[in-house]
């Protein structure tokens, strides 16, 4: 059932809009407990008071700044703006939690290639300052960035995107993964190399594909050993298929390297920041 905080008209106009890549619904898992992951935020198209349904997901990593994915970059129409929503379980109900926050720019990263999906990542600045509480609050950016995962570590990536094909989630849900190793992910029973899985990438899921994250997830933070390990990237068409798992861009060094450079954190360990 859609809520009514949303206009059927223009679901269809956001779903058009939206990022065509298959990386973001979580199959499979689980509400979670409201507010247990503070750092979530919800990326939305907004038109005056016509809100669209969520696009993509993100981390708030600094007050002023969340990242997700660079294939959630969206075009702005004249009268339109993107928002990052903080705080949020629900989609059907406005709560007093939340933080609606403008997002003034959009920066991906410059080498970004949405043939490949190599480097998707992005930075969004918000137009003010997150209020940091019970609710809201920053993911702290892995120490140094990660090397890799050890196949079969187990993950977790939340969203708020399809639980099945044809059913979107309007709760926080959350499912477990498991990393696989990237040469068999690279393997002809696997992506075959297309496109080719490379050491800025990390794949997840299970072997019955039965676990995954989807359609509107896309951004989301994976969280691998209580570290902020990956960002959604893209994933099988159907999202349930265990040939084609989820692929995730790895916070490597070179990734918190650049999201320092671009809002100017200081060359230590982020997590000391907050």
């Amino acid at each position: 059932m859609t809520p009514s905080l949303y206009n059927p008209l223009v679901l269809l106009i956001v779903i058009i809009l939206a990022p065509a890549y298959p990386g973001a619904k979580i199959i499979g898992g689980h509400e979670v407990k409201p507010h247990s992951r503070p750092y979530m935020a919800y990326l939305q198209l907004r038109k005056g008071s016509k809100l669209f349904v969520p696009y993509c997901g993100g981390a708030l990593i600094t007050p002023k700044w969340v990242l997700t994915a660079a294939h959630c970059e969206m075009p702005i129409a004249s009268g339109q703006f993107l928002q990052a929503v903080l705080g949020g379980h629900s989609l059907s109900k406005y709560e007093k939690s939340e933080q609606r926050l403008r997002i003034i720019k959009q920066i991906p990263i410059t080498k970004f290639n949405n043939r490949t999906m190599k480097d998707d990542i992005m930075l969004l600045q918000l137009k003010t300052a997150a209020k940091i509480n019970q609710y809201v609050n920053v993911l702290n950016l892995p120490k140094g960035g990660i090397n890799d995962m050890k196949s079969g570590t187990t993950c977790t990536v939340a969203g708020w995107g399809k639980t099945k094909i044809s059913n979107y989630s309007y709760t926080l849900q959350e499912v477990e993964v498991k990393v696989i190793d990237r040469r068999t992910c690279n393997s002809t029973y696997y992506y075959n190399n297309r496109p080719e899985i490379t050491k800025d990438m990390i794949c997840v899921g299970d072997s019955k594909g039965r676990r995954n994250a989807c359609y509107g997830d896309s951004g989301g933070p994976l969280i691998c050993d209580k570290k902020y390990t990956g960002i959604v990237s893209f994933g099988g068409k159907d999202c349930t298929d265990p040939q084609k798992p989820g692929v995730f861009t790895l916070l490597t060094k070179k990734y918190i390297d650049w999201i320092r450079s671009v809002i100017g954190l200081p060359l230590k360990d982020a997590e000391e920041l907050y």
